[in-house]
């Protein structure tokens, strides 16, 4: 497992933009799948991006595609999430975690994941 950190939540009005980004410790992050999901208040928890091991490979929700844009850079052992054109209802807690399959199989369920981090509160005021 690997050991992960977000930041960069905020309070934001509609339209702004964020960027979230997932520190990780540990010398294997590069072999690891990241991925992105939020919970907000009496939802379940949602996927929301997530990138391969090496990058190639990116996937979204419907809800956000086009205005969220996933990254990572293996030499930090950091990714992120950049959020654009952000609405009210993106506000949620959004959480990062790590696949060790690399990204193999279904990246958009939780159970794919074997490490979180805290979380990070975003707001979206209208």
């Amino acid at each position: 497992q690997v050991q992960l950190v977000e930041s960069g939540g905020g309070v934001v009005q509609a339209g702004g933009s964020l960027r979230l980004s997932c520190a990780a410790s540990g010398r294997t992050f590069s072999t690891y799948a990241v991925g992105w999901f939020r919970q907000a208040p009496g939802k379940e928890r949602e996927f929301v991006a997530a990138i391969s091991w090496s990058g190639g490979r990116v996937y979204y929700a419907d809800s956000v595609k086009g205005r969220f844009t996933i990254s990572r850079d293996n030499a930090k052992n950091t990714a992120y999430l950049q959020m654009n054109s952000l609405k009210p209802e993106d506000t949620a807690v959004y959480y990062c975690a790590a696949d060790p399959r690399g990204g193999l199989g279904n990246v958009r369920t939780p159970t794919q994941y074997d490490s979180w981090g805290q979380g990070t509160q975003v707001t979206v005021s209208s």
